[in-house]
């Protein structure tokens, strides 16, 4: 069963306590306030002459560092390095640029020769009625609102004034040769400047990386290397790798895409391939786009439909694919983004920069959440953007415990049930939930109704667990699956600090678990329960209100080998000693154990210590340790005998004789 291959916590670690209580005591995250971050953003709006091309130039040193490091391991000399690293992806986006202008000139000529087969289609569209006249409708919609717009309103003459007829007007244009070549190369001056200026900054950029990065370290955090540091790495390689798969992502899409419309007769199949690689780096909406404008063509080039529905299916099939199979295989390591943090960044920095911003929205987002995940600071871009779960899971847990939702935590508890044993989620996550309950419950911030809900949500959670209980009970009892773990993961259990503790077998043994003072304590010995039932014991269970002297009295107790009380609150030592005290009084042969769910890290008392204080035959402070002891074949403890306090009754003092007595 269980007991060939499960571990446990160490005795000596901590209690669950050390786990709330760092978790309580975390700092709370600082914004920034909120002129910071406008002037932030304004100054990236108003300057963003200057720092989009030094955004482009950051990203590109970041994507082209890899190969100028391999070629640097061949024996390259830095120089020769860079600039042939520079000038090898510049010329690759120049010839990019060259025949998609070359493709799209073409287009330009061809597309008179489409209009008859547009036409013919909107005319079958007419014809068959379908959208019930919406398409005639808009149409003369359209039509109305331009006669308005270009409807000029001019002031009637006056009476007095005669009309004037108007002059015609012959406008001659003499342009020079020089106007003309201004004309033509004018429009090509800006872009061409800020390619040639991103081109230097990369060019100085990756010659003077380590000059730079110490610059960066000394300015912002020179006072702690290791995070600085840290950031660093962790921004380069997660941007430099996004890049570097997307472009091969991009690279498998559009070959076949390329492929299949030339089959298919689209024309201009190299350009919408190329748009396709290009398009795929805007998130979300680039691939929809890559997709709209060959069905355009197609819809323009055949005069049936069934072209149009082949090309859907290509870019259907060919998303699938890439979706499911081609960038998990090569992803092997995620951005960090959540999906909507994509989406609002894309947002975001296309309001900020345009489309140039749209496609840099997800690596500029991608150092701001590293940013963030390193630098306190800025702790919450990672919070707002990251992907990684913002709550503890015990903290996750009992959040949904407060809202009363059973069902989601039902959900997350089987998730984490697929890597865990049910103790282990007990222990670490759910009995560390109910700590931090109880936590509120002293110190005031739970009503008795909060309270009842929690305990409820628990029990419910105890409840829906029963089949992954009954599940793991059957995997024990099959000797095919009941394997020894492997002698890798016992040594990594000890140097995680786990206990290679075996839990035992509990068949033919009875037990009954018991809350201490609350119902949070009675969802606590649920928990304990299912864990002994996966372990084969009988198991019944009782409630704190069971508990009471008059309670005690009514339970049956004769079947019952081990009692096991269990307590929340740390604080509960007396109450324990008193619960002790009266189970073993209603039967002398039971063996009786308390658990405190916690253990406070300063606490001197061994686990001997605290048995004979308070006459228990073991106390517990974990999941593996209350199974190991209800499930022990120790003999009871015999119950102490209190010694009876004898009243001292003090001398009387000799009383004085009267003065007149004595005379």
């Amino acid at each position: 069963m269980a007991a060939n291959r499960r571990n446990g916590m160490h005795p000596s670690e901590p209690g669950l306590v050390g786990v709330v209580s760092a978790a309580m005591a975390l700092p709370r995250m600082s914004l920034p306030t909120v002129a910071t971050v406008v002037a932030a953003v304004a100054a990236l709006y108003f300057g963003r002459e200057v720092f989009l091309p030094i955004a482009i130039a950051l990203l590109l040193t970041f994507a082209l560092a890899p190969l100028v490091s391999a070629l640097k391991r061949v024996g390259i000399p830095r120089l020769p390095a860079v600039i042939a690293s520079v000038l090898g992806a510049f010329t690759v986006l120049a010839l990019f640029s060259f025949i998609v202008a070359t493709q799209v000139s073409e287009l330009a000529q061809n597309i008179p020769l489409y209009q008859s087969n547009i036409l013919t289609k909107v005319r079958s569209l007419k014809e068959t009625g379908v959208g019930g006249g919406v398409i005639a409708r808009l149409s003369e919609a359209i039509e109305r609102v331009g006669q308005e717009l270009d409807r000029q309103e001019t002031s009637p003459p006056a009476a007095d004034q005669p009309r004037r007829e108007p002059v015609p007007v012959e406008i001659i244009a003499r342009e020079r040769p020089l106007q003309v070549l201004q004309n033509l190369i004018g429009p090509l001056i800006s872009p061409l400047a800020s390619a040639g200026l991103i081109v230097v900054v990369v060019i100085f950029m990756l010659l003077e990386r380590e000059d730079l990065r110490d610059r960066f370290i000394r300015l912002v955090g020179y006072g702690d290397l290791h995070r600085t540091t840290e950031a660093l790495q962790d921004a380069g390689k997660r941007v430099g790798r996004y890049l570097l798969m997307q472009l091969v992502v991009n690279i498998v899409y559009a070959i076949p895409v390329t492929a299949g419309l030339w089959i298919l007769g689209i024309p201009n199949a190299l350009l919408w391939g190329l748009l396709a690689l290009a398009l795929r780096f805007v998130p979300y909406i680039g691939p929809i786009i890559g997709a709209l404008l060959p069905l355009f063509l197609a819809l323009a080039v055949a005069p049936g439909w069934s072209l149009v529905l082949w090309t859907a299916g290509l870019f259907v099939v060919m998303e699938m694919i890439t979706g499911n199979v081609v960038e998990p295989w090569l992803y092997g390591s995620r951005t960090g983004l959540s999906p909507l943090a994509i989406i609002v960044a894309a947002i975001f920095w296309t309001w900020l920069w345009g489309p140039l911003g749209l496609v840099l929205s997800t690596p500029l987002t991608v150092c701001l959440v590293v940013l963030g995940r390193h630098v306190p600071q800025f702790e919450f871009l990672d919070v707002l953007f990251g992907n990684e779960p913002v709550l503890e899971p015990h903290a996750r847990l009992y959040q949904r415990l407060l809202a009363g939702d059973p069902e989601e935590a039902t959900d997350h508890a089987e998730e984490m049930l697929e890597e865990k044993y049910l103790f282990e989620f007990y222990d670490k996550v759910a009995i560390a939930a109910l700590l931090l309950g109880e936590q509120d419950r002293v110190r005031g911030v739970m009503g008795d109704e909060q309270r009842r809900r929690v305990a409820a949500s628990a029990q419910m959670l105890v409840a829906n667990l029963d089949d992954s209980a009954r599940e793991e009970a059957e995997e024990d009892d099959d000797p095919a699956t009941a394997e020894p773990a492997p002698a890798d993961k016992d040594k990594q259990a000890q140097a995680e600090g786990e206990d290679d503790t075996e839990l035992p077998d509990g068949t033919e043994m009875s037990v009954l678990c018991a809350g201490g003072r609350g119902e949070l304590d009675d969802a606590a010995a649920a928990m304990l329960a299912q864990v002994l039932e996966v372990q084969g014991a009988t198991v019944s269970k009782a409630s704190f209100a069971d508990m009471d002297p008059t309670g005690i009295r009514r339970l049956e107790l004769d079947a019952v080998d081990t009692v096991v009380v269990g307590f929340l609150n740390r604080d509960s030592v007396k109450h324990a000693r008193f619960l002790v005290r009266r189970l073993k009084r209603a039967r002398s042969a039971l063996r009786v154990g308390i658990v405190f769910w916690s253990k406070d890290g300063d606490d001197k008392k061994t686990e001997v210590e605290w048995t004979n204080d308070i006459n228990a035959d073991f106390v517990a402070f974990g999941m593996v340790e209350a199974v190991l002891g209800a499930l022990s074949s120790d003999p009871p403890v015999a119950l102490k005998v209190a010694a009876k306090r004898r009243m001292r009754r003090r001398p009387r003092p000799a009383r004085k004789a009267p003065l007149a007595a004595a005379k």
